[in-house]
């Protein structure tokens, strides 16, 4: 997916009590060039040993597992069918003698390799990052970027967009959440991995890239050219509605979000609001630590979200701020570009009553995904779990469905027209009409 929201300082300690470098990402970032990823791989160094001649062959009963040969590593107990490495070199070695290209450096082959281990795993959330691609990442996560500033993900098996960002050249193009992407520059997306699409997409700022989408409702695909531009990111921006109504849109869930959206309540709170509308559309997520944090100003110590294993166990967390929005009356605005994080914030509040969700079903966006940075600057993406809302209810495909259901029409957006911030202002008042903004300096 492209966004901005995977933001978390590796050296901060998490403040769910996980390992400082234990980062959970809640959504997939586009903005960067993933490495092409080989068929298949294996781990070449395991296979060092046959490189050098000291080969050796591990037996295992069967019922354990498979026969590990030309390697000094041990066997894996997990293993379930015979893996000879030495395999693995006769493929790089054939590679190297026979492939056209000469030059081919050997980097290449192993890198690709380790991403053909992950890719194997057929989890579009999954990735393996070689040094270059892993730098340009976390480059990335400082706000700042070059691309169309959009999120992608998918669907049903379908290249979607989850979310452009406001502001962006995506946005300013007409790509809306929920757009299937069919073709990226007329290659056709139904066999691309994300992270193909991913650097397909991803381009140096002034060039264009062409996206032939297909929108729900209409009966042809069209394609929209969009411009790459620099992309500056403000998570937080905060106003006071007409009628005392304060208003605070996230854009996501960055490393500077809690900090902003406490500074946004310190301001707002003073005047006295009559309710307060938080707007999570087009929010694609980011990381668990600040969704569960932001959580906090409302459930009071609460379990916030679960994170089940694949092995049926369950880790929850519970946030740690002042709860000194737990008894404001509060709106969250959601859509199907709402992902992720936004899921996390806006089904811990509506499991405790805190929160009425207006707006249409989110994306369902419900996976954990683990970073971690190997020794020599690569790094591994990997979905390790699924989030659960405090009551159990699942988010991964299912997504949150709102409370009060108001959609916005074709001519809705012609006309600058937002049916679900009415909606949310007159729950707030009580008086079912339109309210515009009062002129006030956003931040």
């Amino acid at each position: 997916m492209e966004t901005v929201s995977q933001q978390q300082d590796a050296q901060q300690p998490s403040t769910t009590g996980k390992t400082p470098m234990f980062q959970r990402l809640t959504t997939y970032i586009v903005i960067f060039a993933v490495a092409a990823s080989f068929a298949g791989g294996m781990y070449a160094e395991k296979a060092r040993g046959a490189r050098d001649g000291n080969t050796q062959s591990i037996t295992v009963n069967k019922e354990e597992g498979g026969t590990l040969t030309n390697t000094d590593r041990p066997l894996p107990k997990y293993l379930t069918k015979d893996v000879d490495f030495m395999m693995f070199w006769d493929v790089w070695n054939r590679a190297k003698k026979d492939y056209i290209k000469k030059d081919t450096p050997d980097t290449k082959l192993f890198y690709g390799a380790l991403a053909g281990i992950v890719s194997s795993l057929h989890d579009p959330y999954s990735v393996f990052l070689d040094p270059d691609t892993a730098k340009e990442f976390n480059d990335d996560l400082s706000g700042e970027f070059e691309g169309i500033g959009a999120e992608i993900g998918f669907k049903s098996g379908q290249l979607v967009v989850i979310a452009p960002l406001p502001g962006t050249p995506a946005e300013k193009a007409g790509l809306r959440a929920g757009d299937k992407i069919l073709a990226i520059d007329k290659k056709n997306t139904s066999t691309f991995s994300l992270e193909y699409a991913v650097s397909l997409i991803r381009g140096k700022k002034g060039t264009d890239v062409v996206l032939k989408i297909f929108r729900d409702g209409e009966k042809e695909a069209r394609d929209l050219t969009i411009t790459r531009n620099t992309i500056a990111v403000d998570s937080v921006k905060w106003e006071m509605k007409k009628d005392d109504v304060a208003y605070i849109k996230i854009t996501s869930f960055a490393k500077d979000t809690e900090g902003k959206f406490g500074q946004a309540v310190r301001e707002l709170l003073p005047k006295n609001p009559k309710g307060l509308i938080i707007d999570l559309r087009n929010n694609p997520g980011g990381f668990l630590d600040t969704a569960v944090q932001v959580s906090g100003y409302w459930v009071d110590g609460k379990t916030v979200v679960i994170e089940e294993y694949g092995d049926g166990k369950r880790d929850p967390y519970s946030g740690t701020s002042k709860p000194i929005l737990k008894d404001m009356k509060t709106i969250i605005l959601v859509d199907g570009g709402s992902a992720s994080a936004s899921e996390i914030l806006s089904g811990a509040l509506q499991d405790y009553g805190k929160a009425t969700l207006v707006g249409k079903k989110t994306f369902g966006k419900g996976s954990v995904q683990d970073l971690q940075q190997l020794k020599d600057g690569s790094a591994i993406k990997l979905t390790i779990a699924h989030w659960l809302t405090p009551l159990g209810r699942s988010i991964n495909e299912e997504g949150i469905k709102p409370d009060v259901e108001v959609g916005i029409t074709p001519d809705d957006i012609e006309k600058k027209k937002d049916p679900q911030l009415d909606k949310a202002m007159s729950l707030v008042t009580g008086e079912e009409k339109k309210v515009e903004s009062t002129t006030g300096t956003k931040k």
